[in-house]
């Protein structure tokens, strides 16, 4: 018989939640409704995620003495609120301490904390001991490491509490078992990438084997500026088999079944990577009070791809595209818009900016006399269009979504105050070679019931142009998107060498040309909206590269 066999065994569940980072009183009315609803089936101890209490990643307000005493109150409230069920415990996940600051120095005393909450009061707190700092986290810049393990015992089971990166350690698992743990709780929020759920269940499955203890993953779910939370917690056995897991990307109230067979598959990277985008723009959109969205729509397949998780996050009617034809539009460019928008159901207006076009190269006329068009007319076209965008989006109060992805982010395929003018950039860490197979996979799927076969199959075979020139490729200007993607993966995401990559089998010039690239644009980067992080390196917190630098690999 396991721990968890008999039918007066610990009923354990984890409050699966999307958390706003500073709603204090709005995260912590989740948490005291998830833990009614869980104590009415049983349930006698609740997980909810790391930092629960304030949202994850707080960064610079952990600095703000206010902020932490915020956070003291909150805990307080949610253990008063539950003091009616003195026989439920409430793991919550929040800061604790402040600074200790002289004139000279400062000492770090805040910790990470999870603390279990039962009849009223804090009864058992731990600190986080393992203080991730890299990719996206920041955690040693806020949190001085704990030491101590904790162990708290719920009608009879001894659960030992974990934070997040302490199970991907040996140590804190092997010291919550020497003090005398029967099951691991570990409380998380970790950031989606392609690939991180496999990633974790591996992981704790290691911590489960080494332990001899069965293991329970209770995490978060829900866009937070550039990141998103895909939910997924899961139940290891104590032979590391996998028991059940709860919903991704969506909130979940989970009763852990140990008898059970997983509950929910591992989806595929397609499905993974498209509801993340989606979760990322509606949260984005809706914690930040936007009542709209609106976009430039060009025929193309960017913005088409934009359109289609635009709509499957936020609806039809909250979704505005704007159509804004140059002199150098494709007549199909026009019709595949008007198509897509239909079939979207969006609203769908047309701007001619061949006036303005003309205005701008007649009060520069005089100065450009002589002179070839080059890329400076191109680009007048690419701010035009941001201008018109941004003039609606202040008029209407509306948040642009910019369409540019993450092989033109690199390149610097992009002008900056044209197409990168916007508030939120949706695709900017999705490879365009990624962006066609989104694109089929949306044809293919109607995962939101938003309607099957969104994009026009023109739209996604035709080749890609800005069609700011005539008879204009984006293969004009830059390598086959394949290749392009390859170095760009090898290169950014996984600091392969020049060297490395010629020796892989791409052409010196190519690489030598990708990589220039990548440097030269750093300026442009730092000058685009925030996105949605769905790689293990995307442009932002995981790329942190001087703009002035001399250095060349």
């Amino acid at each position: 018989m396991t721990l968890f066999d008999s039918k007066d065994a610990l009923k354990i569940a984890v409050a699966q939640l999307n958390l706003t980072v500073g709603d204090m009183t709005g995260n912590a009315e989740k948490i005291i409704a998830a833990s009614k609803a869980a104590y009415a089936q049983g349930v006698r101890l609740v997980l909810t995620p790391e930092l629960s209490i304030c949202g994850y990643p707080p960064e610079d307000l952990l600095l703000r003495t206010a902020f932490i005493q915020a956070c003291d109150a909150a805990v307080s409230h949610v253990a008063l609120a539950l003091a009616a069920y003195p026989d439920l415990h409430v793991v919550v996940g929040h800061p604790q301490g402040t600074d200790v600051r002289t004139k000279s120095t400062a000492i770090q005393m805040r910790t990470n904390q999870a603390s279990v909450l039962s009849g009223g009061k804090v009864i058992a707190s731990y600190a986080k001991r393992e203080l991730p700092n890299y990719q996206v986290f920041d955690e040693r810049r806020y949190f001085a490491a704990g030491h101590a393990p904790c162990v708290i015992d719920v009608q009879g089971t001894r659960v030992g509490l974990l934070i997040c990166e302490d199970a991907w350690f040996d140590a804190p698992c092997q010291a919550a078992k020497a003090a005398g743990a029967e099951v691991l709780a570990v409380i998380n929020a970790s950031p989606f990438h392609l690939g991180k759920q496999a990633e974790r269940i591996e992981r704790m499955r290691d911590g489960a084997l080494l332990t001899g203890l069965p293991l329970i993953y209770a995490h978060c779910v829900g866009g937070q500026d550039e990141i998103v939370f895909d939910g997924g917690s899961f139940a290891l056995n104590a032979n590391g088999t996998l028991a059940d897991r709860a919903k991704s990307f969506a909130e979940d109230v989970w009763l852990v079944d140990w008898q059970a067979k997983p509950s929910v598959t591992v989806q595929d990277d397609l499905s993974d990577l498209w509801q993340a985008l989606v979760l990322g723009v509606r949260d984005y959109v809706n914690k930040n009070g936007f009542p709209s969205i609106i976009l430039g729509l060009s025929g193309g397949i960017d913005s088409a791809l934009v359109l289609a998780i635009a709509v499957d996050a936020l609806g039809a009617s909250r979704v505005r595209c704007v159509m804004m034809p140059s002199p150098y539009t494709a007549e199909i460019s026009w019709v595949d818009a008007r198509d897509m928008a239909k079939r979207m159901g969006v609203r769908y207006d047309e701007l001619s900016i061949i006036p303005e076009f003309d205005a701008f190269k007649a009060t520069l006329a005089k100065e450009f006399a002589g002179l070839a068009e080059d890329a400076t007319e191109e680009n007048i076209q690419a701010r035009i269009r941001g201008t018109l965008l941004m003039a609606l989006s202040n008029k209407f109060g509306s948040i642009v979504l910019t369409t540019g992805n993450k092989s033109e982010m690199a390149t610097g395929y992009c002008t900056l105050y044209g197409d990168m003018a916007g508030g939120f950039a949706v695709i900017k860490d999705v490879a365009k070679t990624t962006v066609f197979k989104l694109a089929h996979w949306r044809n293919q799927n109607d995962p939101f019931s938003m309607g099957a076969n969104p994009i026009p199959e023109r739209i996604i075979t035709r080749p890609p142009s800005a069609e700011l020139r005539a008879d204009q490729t984006d293969q004009d200007s830059l390598p086959p998107y394949e290749v392009l993607d390859a170095i760009l993966e090898r290169y950014m995401e996984n600091d392969q060498s020049i060297d490395e990559i010629v020796a892989a089998g791409f052409a010196p010039a190519d690489v030598e040309r990708v990589t220039k690239l990548i440097k030269i644009n750093e300026y442009k980067r730092r000058q685009a909206p925030i996105g949605i992080r769905v790689t293990h390196r995307s442009f932002g917190k995981d790329w942190r590269y001087p703009i002035t630098s001399k250095f060349r690999a």
